[in-house]
């Protein structure tokens, strides 16, 4: 299977945990890009190149790690406008949160998140689980974005 280069599209309001993702992500071979929101609001105007982003020319990330708590438009929310597009729908969504709640697991399938993904508090497992994402997404998985 031919390894393909990420470009990632990171929702989290969380400045240190943005920059751990990034931080451990940007080490690794396969991330040819990592773009950072702080809130839902933005991600869903970057995505659908409204307001700041009417004039983005950038391809469609491949990968999405989303965050649930986020200001102004929430996490789910966000989720549930990507999986109701045509354009974004087959776009990879990775709930990548720090909630362990039921209610939210659930919604997130619900809503077709493509996994649920705990973020973990230590720095050695948080480097090793950033490891295993790219692995995953870039070696073993076929990307309906770049089929």
């Amino acid at each position: 299977m031919a390894e393909t280069a990420l470009n990632i599209l990171l929702v989290e309001d969380n400045d240190d945990h943005a920059e751990l993702v990034m931080r451990n992500l940007s080490r690794l071979d396969g991330i040819d890009k990592i773009v950072h929101v702080s809130d839902g609001a933005q991600a869903l105007e970057y995505l659908f190149c409204e307001g700041d982003y009417i004039d983005n020319l950038e391809p469609l990330p491949n990968l999405i790690l989303l965050d649930l708590r986020l200001p102004k438009v929430d996490g789910l929310t966000v989720l549930k406008t990507i999986k109701e597009s045509d354009k974004l729908s087959i776009i990879p969504t990775v709930v990548f949160t720090s909630s362990e709640a039921e209610r939210d697991i659930t919604l997130a399938y619900k809503y077709h998140a493509y996994s649920f993904v705990v973020k973990p508090l230590d720095a050695a497992k948080f480097k090793s689980l950033m490891q295993k994402i790219e692995c995953y997404w870039r070696e073993l998985n076929t990307n309906p974005i770049n089929a």
